[in-house]
């Protein structure tokens, strides 16, 4: 049995969740509303402010969305009701970023601006800039914007140059040496 799948996932107060005929879920909350078409064979039973996801039998495919399905609407409840941020950190001499409109405008060392789009679904914040705050109710849209922005400069392990998350690490690597001939 899924360790996952089998976990309940609570409702909160102020959030509505609408189960209809082939596992169309609906959830409205504070944030936004989020829709999602799960597989029709999970079984999804809503009781009170307690959702359970349960699978019909033991077969490989079947085990495999039990986790899955009970993860994504569990995302959408804390979604709709608390919403999903990504830090962006930008690094190095001259690198910086800036909002203008509904663009993200950034400066990495090239001899252009590299200018991106925001994307309906998620708002993005320049504070500093340094950094890049990217927020919606879709963990995944959040992370995939946040991916792409990163991938317009990763960071390198030399210097540690480039856009990375505010979390994230980056191992150092040694530059060369002058040594003798």
């Amino acid at each position: 049995m899924s360790r996952i799948g089998k976990k309940p996932v609570i409702i909160p107060a102020g959030v509505t969740v609408d189960v209809a005929a082939g596992n169309a879920v609906t959830v409205k909350g504070p944030k936004g509303t989020l829709n999602y078409t799960f597989h029709p064979d999970m079984i999804l039973k809503l009781e009170g402010n307690v959702l359970t996801v349960e699978r019909p039998d033991e077969e490989h495919l079947h085990k495999s969305l039990h986790g899955l399905t009970r993860t994504l609407l569990n995302n959408m409840v804390e979604g709709v009701e608390k919403g999903y941020t990504k830090e962006l950190e930008v690094n190095g001499v001259g690198y910086r970023a800036e909002k203008k409109g509904n663009q993200l405008v950034m400066r990495l060392g090239f001899s252009h601006e590299v200018i991106v789009d925001e994307i309906p679904g998620i708002t993005v914040e320049v504070p500093t800039p340094n950094k890049i705050i990217i927020q919606g109710i879709d963990k995944q849209v959040v992370g995939q914007f946040a991916a792409e922005v990163r991938g317009k400069r990763p960071p390198e392990p030399y210097k540690g140059k480039g856009i990375k998350y505010s979390t994230e690490v980056i191992r150092r690597k040694v530059g060369k040496t002058g040594g003798k001939k």
